[in-house]
């Protein structure tokens, strides 16, 4: 739905109605995450899942006060007569015709790549747990930070990043996120200790740094991914621009995992850790060569010209 809303509107709209719905997001995560930590504790992972599992269902019972107009078949193109497979078949090419355009081709490419970078983040779970000691309620805490966190970033970016060229809001979110995430290796060394800066509140203050930076880097590409979307086919597209990001995610993790065990690095090793750090995050700065993928920005004056296209 946000999709839909978003096409054909400025970047400054886009990156409002973006704001508005990850700011939800944000702001529900804040709420479980007070909880979450202390009723594992108390009740069991088993409980908290079933929980949890029910929570959907409030989603479910909402979405009955959406007001739609159906889009039947002949208005996206397809024939009554046709069955389920040609419908899906017809689907698909015009899903392919919209992708393979260079305008969208590239950008998506961009975002892939961009998500595909080496990460720590499991290597540093393992640190924190088995080694620092952190506790299931002390890590619900630092959930509750980062989603405070990101909150805040949505806030920052809708306030003074949205009416920002896309290649800019990267190229300064990643340099300056590539620079803060070596921060980790001050809690690896232990040298946080020597400035008089526990585990914990080092821990607190990094996930909070961190989460506000990768939250309004993030942001752009969801702007970017609702922009670019065709008419008629918002929600297959971003939903398969999102799998790709996904994919690239995925991919990253598993680039993550390929470097962790080449630097030897166990869930009871951690003497390479900090080179694991450096390596990953200066990783994270090479997708910069390809901001040239990405569209120019149109001035919000031009609200209709920006990125539109009908697939054919």
């Amino acid at each position: 739905m946000v999709v839909e809303r978003a096409r054909g509107e400025s970047q400054s709209m886009s990156g409002s109605l973006q704001s508005l719905c990850w700011g939800s997001s944000a702001f529900g995560g804040i709420v479980s995450s007070y909880f979450s930590g202390s009723l594992v504790d108390s009740y069991g992972v088993r409980s908290v899942f079933g929980v949890t599992a029910l929570l959907p269902l409030i989603t479910s019972a909402v979405s009955v006060l959406v007001k739609e107009e159906p889009v039947h078949g002949p208005a996206r193109g397809l024939s009554l007569g046709n069955g389920f497979f040609e419908s899906s078949k017809s689907s698909i090419f015009q899903l392919w015709g919209a992708v393979k355009q260079p305008n969208v081709l590239f950008p998506t490419l961009f975002i892939f790549l961009f998500q595909a970078t080496p990460q720590s983040g499991s290597a540093m779970f393992y640190f924190i747990t088995n080694k620092l000691g952190f506790t299931p309620e002390f890590l619900g805490r630092v959930k509750l930070v980062t989603s405070v966190a990101s909150l805040i970033g949505v806030a920052l970016y809708n306030s003074f990043l949205k009416n920002v060229p896309l290649r800019k809001v990267f190229l300064v979110t990643a340099i300056i996120g590539s620079a803060l995430g070596m921060t980790q290796v001050l809690l690896v060394t232990g040298l946080n200790q020597h400035f008089g800066i526990s585990d914990e509140w080092f821990s607190i203050g990094d996930s909070l740094i961190l989460s506000v930076l990768g939250q309004a880097f993030f942001m752009p590409v969801l702007v970017l991914a609702a922009r670019i979307c065709p008419l008629g086919m918002e929600a297959t597209f971003f939903a398969t621009l999102m799998s790709i990001a996904n994919g690239g995610s995925t991919l990253g993790g598993l680039l993550g995992a390929g470097l962790t065990q080449i630097f030897g690095v166990t869930k009871d090793r951690f003497d390479n850790l900090a080179l694991l750090i450096v390596v990953c995050n200066l990783s994270s700065l090479l997708p910069l060569q390809l901001l040239s993928l990405l569209p120019r920005d149109v001035p919000d004056s031009e609200e209709n010209t920006d990125i539109e296209m009908i697939s054919s």
